[in-house]
This record gives C-alpha cells, sequence and structure tokens, in this order.
C-alpha cells in the first residue's frame, strides 16, 4: 500500500468516525429537545380571574358550574374523542378519581368536541368523572392555562388555593398521576 492509498484510508476512516459523532449529537439534541417539549411542567401559575366564574353544558344536560369545584384539589383533563392519547389515557383518570375522590380528590374532563361524539363515546366508555362541553374554545381555555400549543391531551393540576400546580401536555402516565397527591 502506498502512501495515498493509507492518507486516503485514513480521510475516510476520520470522515466516518466525524459523521458518526455528528448523528448521535444531533439524537441527543433532538432527544433533549423532545423531553423539553413533553415534561411535566412545574405550575406556580395563578388561575385567569375569571377561571371559577366559567359555566358548561354537559352530555347529561345538566349545566356545570366550575365555582362548586372550588376549594378542593382539581384535575382538569383536555381530551376530544377524536384524539387516541386521550382515550389512551381516560381510564388511568377514571382510576385516579375512584382511588382518590373519598379524600377530596375531583377530577373534570373538558371535551374539546361536540355533544352528539362525547355522548356516543361516553355510552360505549363512561367514566366516574364529570365531563363538561366546551367545543373548540375550550382550546382557548387551556391556552389560558399554559397550553401554549394549544395540544392534546392537556392537563391541569389545581391544587386547594387554587393555584396551578402542575401541567402536562401530551398522554399522562401512571407515575404522573401517582406523584400529584403529594404536590397538595
Amino acid at each position: 500500500m502506498n502512501q495515498d492509498q493509507e492518507h486516503s484510508g485514513l480521510e475516510a476512516t476520520r470522515r466516518r468516525w466525524l459523521y458518526g459523532a455528528a448523528a448521535g449529537l444531533a439524537a441527543v439534541a433532538g432527544a433533549g429537545v423532545a423531553w423539553w417539549h413533553w415534561r411535566p411542567e412545574p405550575g406556580g401559575g395563578a388561575l385567569p380571574a375569571d377561571f371559577w366564574a366559567g359555566r358548561f353544558d354537559t352530555p347529561t344536560g345538566i349545566p356545570l358550574a366550575l365555582q362548586g369545584l372550588q376549594g378542593r384539589p382539581l384535575v382538569l383533563n383536555f381530551w376530544a374523542t377524536w384524539c387516541p392519547p386521550c382515550i389512551e389515557e381516560m381510564p388511568l383518570l377514571a382510576s385516579f378519581y375512584t382511588q382518590n375522590s373519598p379524600n377530596g380528590w375531583q377530577v373534570l374532563g373538558i371535551a374539546v368536541d361536540k355533544l352528539a361524539p362525547v355522548q356516543a363515546f361516553l355510552q360505549q366508555k363512561p367514566v366516574p368523572y364529570p365531563v363538561a362541553l366546551s367545543g373548540m374554545s375550550g382550546l382557548d381555555l387551556s391556552r389560558s392555562l399554559g397550553n401554549d400549543a394549544g395540544g392534546l391531551p392537556f392537563t391541569v393540576l389545581i391544587g386547594t388555593r387554587g393555584q396551578i400546580l402542575e401541567r402536562k401536555i401530551g398522554k399522562l402516565h401512571a407515575e404522573d398521576l401517582a406523584r400529584w397527591p403529594k404536590l397538595v
């Protein structure tokens, strides 16, 4: 092997190493960005001034006033029937509600959807917690609570004094819900 071939081989090896390092760095950066975007966000924020004055229709036709939920911990979950991760997390929310409602915990599902699909869904898969209907205006409410992306599902943990303790965009996991009672 002559000197030119040896130099060419070293250059090819160095190039592969450089490309591999760049790809690895890009993967780590991408994972970091994904984690940052989908992590639970600490609260610390105040609710909008008119939050407890809000009123919603429900699939049963009985209006729901947010004021009646004031003073106890509240998990507020924005969802839609057309949102697969929303549907996937509902059994977790139902279990959380069943286990924690004797201790004063509340869960409210706010459907960013129309009446007929929500009624049909709840007939097939009922949940033990109340569900309110917001239509697309629910996205405005979720934005006012910190959902800048306007994505679903979006969940907010509200403490007994009306403070936002935590926000989560994306599907809830059992670890999220297991941690939340300790925050109140």
